[in-house]
């Protein structure tokens, strides 16, 4: 780790006012104090302010990432800081799983997932211990939802927190994902049509924040309530065929698998870009878009952050970080503004404490976050000097 990326951690985490205040507290309070966390998220600098919080809270924290986002200056931080690390760079599901099971083979009493993969993994071997802990994404609840009855512990899902859906979720999430396109593509966002998939909160932000660019923006959402909804907002509502054939840039944001595949290949617009910001890296089937017979050729560049098809009919379209989030993937990824997820870490730390505290039982299970401590890390916010 260079002295920059120090440097650079420990201004993130100086910026973290919820954490920090937090992290003060459980230095007296010492919460998991004898306690293992076990943590599969995103390993970036504010992630580690996180994870630096729940160590002053008195935790062993046992810590992996997720696929194609972890940072090795980070990880390189949390070691030198007394945090163990099973991670790494890498975009190979299996890689990754292995990983995580080096998480789960030390036994920790508390999870803290992003995704569902630590507490689906539990289910394949389960050991004596584990309390419960906490979900951070729609698509961690999505997955594990069907499980609740197998897992029947405390699980608290942070995405479900109003906080979460409007702090980060439809504010951050938007600004991230175009801030990602522009780094990334370096194209103007100016009279281009967006077709965004998804309308829950990302999608919405996402959005927002591509029509305030000056965009043309269409919405595809298959719940028709979320469709009204949009449209009432002022995007357009075309049929999914007619928004794919007219759009210039496709982004996913529904937690759902394959929502655009090589079925698509033949209604895409010459030159159209393709980017995911949904948690897992099948929202848009890049491997199957790239082995299609209807691509001629393949070309990666910008250390695989694009990648264009060239396919036989003449018309080329671009995968941005090959499916993967957009926004924490690729070149200097930042993820989403140290704000929002300083909300979002506050919500995983004071849900944490609340498994830890032995005060829920198996009807939390698959759960939102506890009003009061929403309503802690408002007043936190709201009250902090400015």
């Amino acid at each position: 780790m260079s002295d920059k990326s120090g440097k650079r951690i420990d201004w993130v985490a100086a910026s973290c006012a919820l954490l920090n205040q937090i992290k003060e507290e459980f230095r007296e309070t010492k919460p998991f104090d004898g306690i293992t966390i076990g943590t599969g998220i995103h390993l970036e600098p504010k992630t580690v302010a996180l994870l630096m919080t729940l160590k002053a809270g008195g935790a062993r924290v046992v810590a992996s990432g997720n696929l194609s986002s972890t940072q090795p200056d980070c990880v390189d931080y949390l070691r030198a800081n007394g945090i163990t690390v099973h991670a790494e760079q890498t975009t190979d599901p299996a890689r990754h799983q292995a990983l995580l099971q080096k998480v789960l083979a030390e036994e920790p009493q508390l999870l803290l997932d992003n995704g569902g993969d630590l507490f689906a993994l539990y289910l394949d071997a389960p050991y004596p211990g584990l309390i419960g802990g906490t979900e951070e994404t729609t698509s961690g609840r999505m997955r594990l939802e069907p499980l609740r009855d197998r897992l029947n512990m405390p699980i608290l899902v942070i995405n479900d927190s109003p906080i979460k859906q409007y702090g980060e979720n439809r504010h951050a999430v938007g600004q991230s994902m175009f801030e990602s396109f522009m780094r990334v593509t370096n194209r103007s966002t100016n009279g281009k049509h967006v077709t965004v998939f998804g309308y829950g909160p990302c999608g919405e932000g996402v959005a927002t924040c591509f029509r305030n660019a000056f965009s043309i923006v269409s919405v595809v959402e298959v719940d028709p309530v979320r469709r009204l909804e949009a449209h009432l907002d002022g995007f357009l509502t075309p049929t999914r065929a007619e928004a794919i054939a007219s759009a210039d840039v496709l982004v996913t944001e529904t937690g759902a698998r394959n929502v655009l595949t090589a079925a698509d290949l033949s209604h895409f617009k010459d030159s159209a870009i393709l980017m995911n910001g949904g948690h897992f890296p099948d929202e848009i089937d890049a491997a199957g878009l790239v082995s299609s017979e209807d691509v001629a050729t393949r070309q990666s560049f910008d250390n695989g952050a694009l990648t264009s098809l060239s396919l036989k009919d003449g018309r080329t379209i671009t995968i941005v970080t090959m499916g993967h989030m957009a926004n924490l993937a690729g070149p200097r990824p930042l993820g989403n503004s140290i704000e929002s997820m300083d909300f979002g870490f506050a919500l995983q730390a004071k849900c944490l404490e609340r498994v830890a505290s032995g005060q829920l039982n198996t009807a939390q299970c698959i759960v939102p976050v506890p009003c009061d401590i929403d309503e802690w890390v408002a007043n936190a916010y709201l009250s902090a000097p400015e």
